[in-house]
């Protein structure tokens, strides 16, 4: 698990990198169940046993983050202390308990002829991991890709390169000891953005990029990569309250949804209220929003009913604000809430507020995104509250995964066809 400084010339770097990861890859994909699972567990043991060198790299990280003009909140997310480290480690170990996805029969049936064809789950290959400054999701991406069988290439934000390079330190000296492949997990030791160019361009041997940061980043990995890419852009969900919806179940919810973390993808960001139940809805939905200091952001309409609010414009409805400011329309049915929203929104993860079924049903069948609620805060798309472990990011794609993507979703399959010397004429 390679962290030394890369030579000066970076093309060949980036490419031995690469292609260290392959060979891995090939002996990942028929490793037991077992090992994995070991090497996880020793890997949560190690990041206990090591807090204090942990928190001293971090402390490196934190020194610096000024000069990059981190944010308040994105100095907290880049914050290590004993009690997040143990955080990540018993992440490792709930990833440990998760059923292996590898070599999962999907189907499997014999032809007139007597062959036997198997349908069989196998790993991706190698995964290229680009990502913010989080250092616990060095760990998670590393045992999610692992687990299920992939060779992983790390390349994180700059801003926590020495916590991340003493994460994967004894993620690799645990690995050796249980004798995964020396390149199963690789961080870049570089931060010359120029690398991520290179490795996007060695589609011969990464299988997969998969970008989890800001809509910059996302759009310069789908334009240069040369492999397929599993994204999403940005996250602009809704939150719709039927007309036969609890007004103090929409109130809790719309709250949740916007304010219990504004700074991620699956915050709500716009509110569509039926036209009907609105003068008993929204006035109670605002109170709770003003308590969190939210700038509204209303139509014409909903204006009338919120007094202080911003007028709104065309580009409100399509923002992904990550921040305290939430866009407001009416709408006259639920298929103008369904159009709204697959107009504007970014088909990440959307949620309608009704007591009735066939409103719900028909919402559920008609919001084209990765995830729909009924009944509940966008907050809940999210792999560990799936029960998938750790995810190494959601994705708004048709192809090949879509939603959270967890162990299985880092598989694909293949045919398996066993004969008795059968020949096609």
């Amino acid at each position: 698990m390679n962290t030394a400084a890369p030579p000066n010339d970076l093309a060949t770097y980036c490419r031995d990198t690469a292609k260290r990861a392959k060979e891995a890859s090939a002996a990942l994909a028929t490793l037991d169940t077992e090992v994995k699972n070991r090497w996880l567990n020793e890997s949560a043991d190690a990041l206990i046993d090591s807090v204090d060198q942990i928190v001293a790299a971090n402390e490196q990280d934190l020194a610096t983050a000024p000069g990059y003009g981190l944010t308040d909140a994105a100095v907290d997310r880049l914050r290590l202390n004993a009690d997040r480290i143990g955080g990540i480690a018993t992440a490792l170990r709930e990833i440990s308990m998760l059923a292996d996805p590898v070599g999962e029969v999907l189907d499997g049936f014999t032809r007139p002829g007597g062959l036997q064809i198997l349908k069989k789950r196998v790993p991706l290959g190698v995964v290229f991991f680009i990502y913010e400054s989080r250092p616990n999701v060095t760990a998670d991406a590393a045992a999610i890709c692992v687990k299920s069988g992939n060779a992983v290439i790390l390349r994180g934000g700059k801003e926590a390169i020495h916590s991340s390079r003493a994460i994967v330190d004894l993620l690799s000296a645990a690995a050796e000891h249980c004798g995964l492949p020396s390149a199963a997990v690789q961080l870049v030791s570089t931060t010359d953005r120029s690398a991520v160019g290179e490795f996007l361009s060695l589609d011969q041997y990464i299988d997969v990029a998969i970008p989890r940061g800001g809509e910059g980043l996302i759009r310069r990995v789908t334009s240069e990569a040369t492999m397929p890419v599993i994204k999403h852009y940005d996250g602009n969900c809704h939150v719709y309250v039927d007309q036969s919806a609890d007004v103090d179940m929409a109130a809790k919810i719309v709250h949740n949804a916007k304010c219990q973390r504004m700074g991620v993808c699956n915050a709500c960001e716009s509110l569509l209220v039926h036209e009907s139940i609105a003068p008993s809805a929204l006035p109670a939905i605002a109170e709770r929003l003003r308590a969190e200091n939210v700038e509204i952001r209303a139509d014409q309409a909903a204006a009338q009913l919120i007094p202080g609010s911003v007028p709104a414009n065309e580009e409100d409805w399509g923002t992904e604000y990550l921040g305290p400011v939430i866009s407001v329309a009416l709408v006259r049915s639920i298929d103008d809430a369904i159009k709204h929203i697959n107009r504007y929104g970014s088909h990440h993860t959307d949620a309608i507020v009704t007591r009735d079924l066939a409103a719900a049903e028909a919402f559920t069948a008609g919001v084209d995104s990765s995830a729909v609620m009924v009944n509940a805060s966008t907050r809940f798309n999210d792999g560990g509250v799936f029960g998938l472990g750790a995810e190494i990011g959601i994705s708004t794609d048709k192809f090949h995964a879509r939603g959270p993507c967890g162990l299985r979703e880092l598989t694909t399959y293949k045919y398996i066809v066993k004969g008795n010397g059968q020949i096609r004429t």
